[in-house]
């Protein structure tokens, strides 16, 4: 897993401030086993909207609830296989470790993501 320097947390303590790579299995359990609230976002080599999700998901990852983290469905099959990932940017967001949204109809504001990340923090 990418990791971020503990400085760079959240105000509130609840995530990192950038969001974090997910390189393995290993890295996603971690992630959950750590976090209540899980913003995923899948994503592939050369996927244009992906790569434009980049700057949105930083700023999520600065004002949102919850930990950010983006798993290539390319580099991480196990994973993308479990949430049935069938097209890229996709953004599923974890409660506990359940699902609880899903986002997979391109590009998303950051506005959208916080309000659907913020709604799920509160229940």
């Amino acid at each position: 897993m990418t990791e971020t320097a503990p400085s760079e947390t959240v105000g509130d303590g609840s995530g990192p401030q950038k969001p974090v790579q997910l390189d393995s299995v290993a890295d996603y359990d971690e992630l959950l086993e750590a976090h209540d609230l899980v913003l995923l976002e899948f994503i592939t080599s050369g996927c244009g909207i992906c790569a434009s999700m980049e700057p949105v998901l930083s700023a999520v990852a600065r004002s949102a609830p919850g930990a950010v983290a983006t798993v290539n469905a390319g580099l991480v099959p196990d994973v993308a296989d479990e949430y049935q990932i069938r097209s890229v940017p996709t953004l599923v967001v974890l409660k506990d470790g359940a699902e609880v949204a899903r986002l997979d109809d391109g590009f998303q504001s950051a506005e959208t993501v916080v309000e659907l990340l913020e709604t799920h923090a509160a229940q």
